[in-house]
Formats: structure tokens, C-alpha cells, sequence
């Protein structure tokens, strides 16, 4: 059953488009924007994991915060990622989320730091009571090394203004402790697209997708039908984007995406070191990828 709620359904993850040289791509980040709102997508997600905010200073991150939601004009709801391993450095990328008019904050836990589970409820709390903005929780322990626990989710599903989680652990038994112990007004979202699908049967309230950067309309109609409960078109669809699921974390994310994205004349090809340009081994299997779904109509 939908919830009654405008942050629901299929999200996007987003790109931060970007020259070869590194510098920022205003002008594809518009156009992606574009896309998306004509494509089906409920919400982007700017500055997340694969918005490449690691790479980013924190003048840079809130520019292409600031530049998403222009872009927006309000026809579109923007959930600005401003977690960080400082709690205060996460205060000030919320406030500033909340000045720009961004409709949520998406919060990763903070990383090597490995706080334990009452720094954790600690954190989230502070900021909270900091900023005056709906606030999702991120857990995503593969790349933090810290691991949100649902007994500490569910304290802080108690806090007004954390209003949901991006669990991207890709357990379907985490899933299902959430959806059966939080709250029925609790958001819950896969941050895992080869779970996504199942996540959402099973009772969860949309995907923050990094598929949906190359196949928004597929995404859209998968999750969608997901959540009207017609489990055999949206696993059908499912099906169809399973390998390109799988090679979109052939290496690690958001290499294969960016390439993808430039592959497909959506974006030009640069990216930020440590993240390096996808490997020619890698391009070989992903292109077989875009072919077979359509995306691309020739090796070039």
C-alpha cells in the first residue's frame, strides 16, 4: 500500500557531472535534472555517495547542492546528502541544505571514525535538534565501517524530524526487521538496486537508486508497480536491468555510472582521483550492458 507522503517511489542517486579536467559540469547537471523530472523519478538525491561528495570540498559540495535545486524550480523534490564523520560538519552542510530550500537531508553514518551505537544515536540526535529539516538516516556499512543497528534506527525514529532510512546493507532481513518494528509513517528506502525491488514488495516506501542514473523510466516502472503490489511487472522488469544491477559496482561506484553516463553522451568523462576512469576490461562488459538494453545502438 502507498504511503501518503511526496518522498516516496523511484529515486536517483545523482551524478555530479564533471569536465575531464575535474571541475564541475553545470551545464549536464541541469540537463540530467531534466531527465529525470521527465522521466519518472520522484527524488534526487545530490551530493551522495555517487554525487562523489568524498571528493568534493565543502564550498564545491554546497555549490552543486545549491545548483541541483535551482535547476529544480521546485518540479522536483531535492534531498541534499550533508552527512560527515564531523557532527559538526554535518550541522553546517544541513543548515545550509535547509537555507538552499532543500526538501530533506540524507545523513551517511559517519565513517573511520566507527562510533559506537550510543555515538551514533548521539550524532543523529544533535543534529536533529540543530537543524529544522526533515532528515533520512544512511546506512552503509560496506563502505563506512560503521553499521546502524535497527534497535538504534528505531530510537531514532522517535525524533520528529528524522523521518526515514536509506538502508543500503542489501539484507533483506534487515529490511524486514525495519518494516515490521518502525513506525508505519517511518520512510524506508533500499539503497541496494539488485534488493530494491524486493525491499519495496515487501513493504518499504521506494529505492535511492544508482541504476536509475542510466535507466530512469525502467526504474520508475519497476519501483511504481512495486509498490502497487503487482509483484510480476516489476520483477519482470527487474529482471531485464539484473547484469546491469550487477556491473554498475564492478568497480567501485561511481566509476561504471560516469562511464555509462559519458557512453551515452549524457555527460562528459571526468572524475576526481582516488576514483580513476573506468578500466578497458570493465568498459567491454558494461557496454554489452547498454547494447542489450537498448541504450547505446553501436560499439563506438
Amino acid at each position: 500500500m502507498r504511503l501518503n507522503h511526496s518522498l516516496t517511489g523511484p529515486m536517483v542517486a545523482l551524478i555530479t557531472p564533471m569536465f575531464e579536467d575535474g571541475s564541475l559540469d553545470f551545464e549536464s547537471l541541469k540537463n540530467l535534472v531534466d531527465w529525470h523530472l521527465q522521466s519518472g523519478t520522484q527524488a534526487i538525491v545530490s551530493m551522495g555517495t555517487t554525487g562523489e561528495s568524498a571528493t568534493l570540498n565543502q564550498t564545491e559540495h554546497i555549490q552543486v547542492m545549491q545548483k541541483t535545486i535551482e535547476f529544480s524550480k521546485e518540479r522536483i523534490a531535492i534531498i541534499a546528502g550533508t552527512g560527515a564523520n564531523s557532527t559538526a560538519e554535518a550541522i553546517e552542510l544541513t543548515q545550509a541544505a535547509k537555507d538552499m530550500g532543500a526538501r530533506a537531508a540524507l545523513l551517511v553514518t559517519p565513517y573511520y571514525n566507527k562510533p559506537t551505537q550510543e555515538g551514533l544515536y548521539q550524532h543523529y540526535k544533535t543534529i536533529a535538534e540543530a537543524v529544522d529539516i526533515d532528515q533520512i538516516l544512511y546506512n552503509v556499512p560496506t563502505r563506512t565501517a560503521v553499521d546502524l543497528s535497527v534497535e538504534t534506527t528505531l530510537r531514532l525514529s522517535m525524533i520528529k524530524n528524522i523521518i526515514g532510512i536509506k538502508d543500503a546493507t542489501g539484507d533483506l532481513s534487515v529490511a524486514a526487521a525495519l518494516i515490521n518494528q518502525c513506525q508505519d509513517n517511518f520512510l524506508l528506502y533500499s539503497g541496494d538496486d539488485a534488493t530494491a525491488v524486493e525491499f519495496i514488495l515487501m513493504g518499504g516506501h521506494g529505492g535511492i537508486s544508482v541504476t536509475s542514473n542510466i535507466v530512469p523510466k525502467f526504474i520508475a516502472n519497476a519501483y511504481n508497480s512495486a509498490m502497487d503490489g503487482n509483484r510480476y511487472l516489476a520483477e519482470k522488469i527487474n529482471t531485464k536491468l539484473h547484469n546491469l544491477h550487477q556491473h554498475l559496482f564492478i568497480e567501485s561506484n561511481p566509476i561504471p555510472v560516469k562511464w555509462a553516463l559519458y557512453k551515452m553522451h549524457k555527460c562528459r568523462g571526468g572524475i576526481r582521483l582516488p576514483l580513476t576512469k573506468l578500466s578497458t576490461k570493465a568498459q567491454a562488459i558494461l557496454e554489452q550492458d547498454l547494447l542489450s538494453l537498448g541504450i547505446i545502438n553501436h560499439v563506438c
